[in-house]
């Protein structure tokens, strides 16, 4: 057997092995939301308790459902700009270029040097696609994107909410201000949804803060970056393409689990950027 990857990261990275696991259970189901065989993989090489993960089954799955709703998203981009370029802000241990590689977009994987560090144990750079180890509140990444073709994609998946409000503001306007007409798929965490992850969701194991509290996603509209709300949804009602890859009795159960409270202080946003 093979030596198993041990992994060593900040409490905020720790928590891309979450994702990672979920896209991995997901896998393995008969008919699931997406099929991630890399995730798999990964999962089975990285020295880490994921087991200790199965407590909270339906947190796992809530993090495939977001992830395929985003993939939904950068698929239809590509269908009208194959030859693009997708920006993976946060890319953590995110498989998204493998699943949906058209074979002609451009790609670039953004995260912290510590992440990347890992991260490149799994994934190695092509002619189209590139590993850029820095912070997003960095200018520097900015620069390599306009080495890509565009137009261009932003996608960013539980990763601005650990940053200030102000840090995500800066971010939009600058990416808006750089690569105008581009689009962004970012996701959104009211009070509630912040409150009742800190308190009981698998991600209290890695014992991280969330700071960017956001109720309505048409506030990133109001801070007048340039950005417009092209669309948004909820865990409980899902794109159809989406939707339909759920069995009825489980699409029909997770509609009403998604009910209460929590149900609208988590979206996922694409916006415009001008």
């Amino acid at each position: 057997m093979s030596e198993k990857t041990l992994v060593k990261l900040s409490t905020i990275q720790e928590t891309m092995l979450i994702p990672l696991y979920g896209r991995a259970v997901e896998t393995a189901k008969p008919r699931g939301v997406l099929h991630d065989p890399k995730a798999v993989e990964m999962v089975e090489a990285i020295d880490y308790d994921f087991a200790g993960l199965d407590a909270n089954p339906h947190s796992l799955f809530a993090c495939a459902l977001r992830t395929a709703v985003l993939d939904e998203w950068v698929g239809a981009f590509l269908k009208e700009h194959p030859s693009g370029t997708v920006v993976e802000i946060g890319a953590g241990l995110n498989t998204r270029f493998e699943r949906v590689d058209n074979g002609s977009v451009h790609w670039i994987d953004l995260d912290l040097p510590d992440s990347m560090a890992l991260r490149r144990r799994f994934f190695e750079e092509s002619g189209r696609r590139a590993l850029v180890a820095a912070s997003v509140l960095d200018d520097s990444w900015l620069d390599e994107v306009a080495k890509r073709p565009g137009p261009y994609f932003f996608v960013s998946e539980a990763v601005l909410v650990y940053l200030e409000e102000e840090q995500v503001r800066a971010l939009v306007r600058r990416i808006g201000e750089r690569f105008p007409g581009s689009r962004f798929a970012l996701d959104t965490f009211g009070r509630t949804m912040v409150e009742f992850l800190g308190a009981r969701d698998v991600a209290r194991r890695a014992k991280v803060t969330m700071s960017w509290v956001c109720d309505d996603p048409a506030d990133v509209e109001r801070w007048e970056v340039g950005a417009t709300l092209l669309e948004s949804c909820n865990l409980a009602q899902l794109p159809a393409a989406v939707s339909k890859r759920l069995p009825t009795l489980y699409r029909v159960g997770w509609g009403l689990a998604g009910s209460g409270r929590n149900r609208d202080s988590y979206k996922l946003n694409l916006f415009a950027l001008s």
